[in-house]
């Protein structure tokens, strides 16, 4: 076929279209399991963390064994694999990580979690982007909530995943197989079972969530500009 008909063919071709997605944005900071899956506060007296553990306790013996971490893994992945094709694809995950944890995004602003909104807001938890202080980054004990510091899901969970979905795609082809997905829970808890006892409890998680932001006496308060991808499509069509 000459080129010219061929650039005419390709030139008349309707351009793909994508459905666009709205990045949703809730007003509290979530819990993000080692799996990425979000818990928010339903009350202020709730504990996003221990309702995960004890959801994935399955046999409420009060800890978490790898197997059950792996149970675990295995019922989100159900949730995340909407089409039921057996693989999260790129589409899945785009959808994760705009509608169903957008806290996930290495751009998005930290969050006060539903306890700690009542709290005082200082200026040592509201830097301005990109400002590194006088000391550095990581001078004020802060392990998150920082552009410099940790990012994304990690600023939420138990590990330092800032997209823990995405994360377990161990070959790299941008889509995750429940086997890779299994195996990712395996190796994740491992991480957490420092002690290396073969089972997880509640307390010794509890001490590994990021650094909570303290008081400051350095005075007036930088505002953050507010994020406007939300209520946004993402991307449009």
């Amino acid at each position: 076929m000459p080129i010219a008909a061929l650039l005419a063919l390709f030139l008349a071709a309707e351009p793909a279209k994508f459905e666009a997605l709205t990045v949703v944005q809730r007003p509290y900071a979530p819990f993000i399991s080692p799996m990425g899956e979000p818990f928010h506060s339903q009350a202020a007296g709730d504990d996003p963390l221990a309702r995960w553990f004890y959801q994935a306790d399955s046999n409420r013996d009060g800890q978490l064994s790898v197997d059950e971490l792996r149970a675990d893994a295995d019922r989100y992945f159900k949730v995340l694999d909407s089409n039921r094709d057996g693989e999260i694809d790129p589409d899945e995950i785009r959808v994760y990580e705009t509608d169903i944890a957008s806290e996930v995004q290495v751009n998005s602003r930290w969050k006060r979690s539903r306890q700690a909104a009542p709290a005082p807001t200082t200026d040592l938890e509201q830097k301005p982007v990109g400002h590194r202080g006088r000391h550095g980054p990581g001078d004020n004990g802060i392990d998150g909530y920082q552009q410099y510091g940790l990012q994304g899901a990690a600023r939420y969970g138990l590990l330092n995943l800032p997209e823990p979905v995405a994360g377990a795609d161990a070959d790299f082809n941008r889509s995750i197989t429940a086997e890779e997905f299994k195996l990712a829970a395996a190796r994740r808890f491992q991480l957490l079972d420092t002690k290396g006892a073969g089972r997880l409890v509640l307390q010794d998680l509890e001490a590994r969530l990021p650094a909570r932001p303290g008081g400051s006496k350095h005075g007036k308060t930088i505002e953050y500009d507010k994020d406007t991808r939300v209520g946004q499509p993402f991307p449009g069509n």
